[in-house]
């Protein structure tokens, strides 16, 4: 046990490595920055003070954003996705897929879970005990399951999903930013250090570096920036990119894309006051998602989750969860009963 124990340490200790070099750049940079050119190489004051304040707007909203995706902890599904006691020891006694799969669809059955694994059966992480909401995945790293979950990243040592997706995005946008304005400041000094206009100083080793290590940021964190901007437009994960989320009726990569629009509204709500700020404004509670197949109705489901006992703990998120007893039509629609009432949803088509 101690062993094992001491790894686990060394391994948690570990994965601060890349997020204390990322931290030991940015201040370097913060250093070369304000000291060696606004200090010692910059003459006009109007133009240093300019510079400055600049510099710390976009340093500030950079740190900010970065800050909150490192310490935002993930999203795990709430207690409505565990199994009841009854239904938790039969599958634990039950040795058959088959009839443990049965167990899970009888619980599903009042769930808002639309997905499943590629070979049609509920997906249930085993770790956690959970039935998985659509979009969660179990994180080995975090050892829990992750609500609409991203990817883990390394540079943040913490998983990406429902919680902070909004951070992440918001920390590459102002990361490149942050290195374009260092450029663009940077740039005329490093071409007179760099023809002999100014004379060898301690300030021109860290100028010359300055502007090659933000230019070579700049181009690694725009790609990636650009890829996930292109994501949110179209409300997929990095997991569902790569593997298209799968359906009752088969795998569908735009499964839940819902328009550009209410694409973007998803990740970064629908007041564009909040958009710019790392302030949690994201839509929904991470649990049920709108798609371009299943219309969920918040009252509905509230409801439903009420009349089956699953009312979540005091202090918790109340997932939509809606009886997914849904038919099919001949028009392209479906038709879903519950309660007596029938709600047709029109399939949109996403080329």
């Amino acid at each position: 046990m101690a062993p094992s124990h001491a790894l686990r340490c060394c391994k948690r200790a570990l994965n601060w490595v890349p997020v204390l070099f990322i931290n030991l750049v940015v201040g370097w940079s913060y250093y070369a920055y304000v000291v060696e050119l606004c200090v010692y190489t910059i003459p006009n004051n109007a133009e240093r003070i300019s510079y400055l304040v600049i510099f710390h707007i976009f340093l500030a909203m950079f740190i900010w954003a970065y800050w909150k995706t490192i310490w935002s902890k993930p999203a795990s599904p709430s207690k409505a996705f565990s199994l009841p006691r009854a239904e938790k020891e039969l599958y634990e006694r039950e040795e058959r897929a088959e009839a443990q799969q049965e167990i899970l669809k009888k619980v599903a059955r009042n769930l808002p879970v639309y997905t499943r694994t590629t070979g049609g059966a509920i997906r249930y992480c085993d770790f956690c005990q959970v039935i998985k909401p659509d979009r969660c995945h179990h994180c080995s790293t975090c050892e829990m399951c992750v609500l609409k979950m991203d990817h883990h990243c390394p540079w943040v040592n913490n998983c990406v999903g429902f919680s902070n997706y909004k951070y992440f995005v918001l920390f590459l946008s102002y990361a490149s930013l942050y290195c374009v304005v260092i450029c663009a400041t940077v740039i005329q000094y490093f071409i007179k250090f760099w023809t002999k206009q100014l004379p060898d100083t301690h300030a021109k080793f860290h100028i010359l570096f300055l502007f090659f290590v933000a230019a070579l940021f700049f181009i690694s964190i725009v790609s990636l920036l650009g890829y996930h901007l292109w994501l949110v437009g179209k409300n997929r994960t990095t997991i569902e990119a790569f593997r298209a989320p799968f359906f009752t009726n088969g795998p569908d990569k735009n499964g839940f894309s819902l328009g550009f629009s209410r694409n973007v509204a998803e990740v970064f709500g629908d007041q564009a006051k909040y958009w710019f700020f790392p302030v949690f404004s994201s839509q929904g509670d991470g649990h049920s998602f709108v798609t371009r197949l299943v219309q969920i109705d918040p009252e509905q489901a509230n409801s439903v989750l009420q009349q089956n006992g699953k009312g979540p703990a005091d202090g918790e998120a109340n997932p939509h969860v809606l009886s997914n007893n849904v038919q099919h039509t001949e028009d392209g629609s479906k038709e879903k009963m519950n309660g007596g009432q029938t709600v047709s949803v029109t399939i949109e088509k996403e080329q």
